[in-house]
């Protein structure tokens, strides 16, 4: 009953700070926006057509994008540790990533080379598109493979496989790249929330919340996992089904925001970490709605100290500010593992 109490508390806290940090971001920027001014675009009542925009088409746009991708990769994360029971285990460990990356090298070094790239709405587009048609291509390969392999390890280990060789792929057109289709590509590796439009928000959100909602759907298994895929077929678990819906759900949560935000790295491998150090469980109904609201906090965070930062004229990419707050939490993690060795 304690421990209850504890976990409702925690949740209200992280859920109180993700609308105080929320807020935060809609204040401040390269201009700041008084209080009063902020309310009253938000209510509807406010004149200033400057303010108006600003925060309708810049900074509210963000801030959603910024809440849907921490939630989505944060869960992502956790699926995979458990599902390969290793604590360094991310969203992209089934070469999603590289997925995407391949399909991006393809879209903006390649074409440009055989003449196919031209306007630049096009090529907003073009990204998108193929970067998911690249993580689910790849996921596609690993989800096929997996149907006749029994051993996730095996799997774990083709999904790195891939993911290298599709660098290697990717090197190779960055070497053959011209300058500024290689620039393209270097800044979309870097990460951005903040070229995402309300428009495309219509399909960014809902993708995310239906792999949400299989990630939720996954928890009994996931608790199952936990044991080993052993343990859980003794208890009945359709391990192959539950292997699908999970590896579906981590490419439509990782994938969709690698498509549209391009890389954004370490959220979903420090994340789960941080819920279970906070809430003290490894039982799924708690840490999954944990890690989605640490999650959701991070990238919020991320997002108001880039806002602080663009205030003094500067701009720093996205995964800059979740490599500088996700990796001591790794670190950390690394070192206690080594410690109760």
């Amino acid at each position: 009953m304690q421990r209850n109490r504890l976990h409702i508390t925690l949740f209200v806290l992280l859920a109180v700070l993700s609308l105080v940090v929320a807020f935060g971001d809609l204040l401040l920027g390269t201009t700041s926006i008084p209080l009063s001014e902020v309310w009253a675009v938000l209510v509807g009542n406010s004149e200033n057509a400057n303010y108006i925009k600003i925060i309708t088409e810049l900074r509210l746009p963000k801030i959603i994008v910024a809440l849907l991708s921490g939630m989505a990769l944060s869960a992502s994360g956790l699926q995979m540790q458990t599902m390969f029971r290793n604590p360094l285990a991310g969203p992209y460990v089934l070469g999603i990533n590289s997925g995407a990356s391949l399909g991006v090298a393809l879209f903006t070094l390649a074409l440009p080379m055989l003449g196919g790239l031209s306007g630049t709405m096009f090529m907003r587009l073009g990204i998108t598109g193929v970067a998911w048609i690249g993580s689910a291509a790849v996921l596609m390969l690993v989800m096929a493979l997996s149907r006749k392999i029994k051993s996730v390890s095996t799997i774990l280990i083709i999904g790195m496989m891939l993911g290298s060789a599709i660098s290697a792929i990717v090197g190779v057109l960055q070497y053959m790249g011209s300058e500024e289709s290689l620039k393209t590509f270097v800044v979309w590796t870097m990460g951005s929330l903040s070229t995402v439009t309300m428009a495309d928000i219509a399909i960014f959100a809902p993708i995310i919340i239906v792999g949400l909602v299989l990630g939720i759907v996954a928890i009994k298994s996931l608790n199952m996992l936990l044991l080993g895929e052993g343990y859980a077929r003794t208890m009945g678990l359709n391990v192959r089904r539950s292997r699908t819906i999970i590896f579906l759900s981590t490419t439509l949560l990782a994938g969709t925001v690698t498509a549209f935000c391009g890389p954004i790295g370490f959220i979903g491998l420090a994340m789960p970490h941080l819920a279970r150090m906070t809430f003290r469980t490894a039982d799924h109904r708690v840490l999954m709605p944990a890690t989605i609201l640490w999650g959701a906090l991070s990238m919020l965070l991320c997002c108001l100290v880039t806002d602080l930062v663009a205030h003094h004229s500067m701009i720093l990419p996205v995964n800059t500010i979740t490599a500088l707050l996700g990796v001591p939490i790794i670190i950390f993690v690394v070192m206690r593992n080594r410690n109760r060795q």
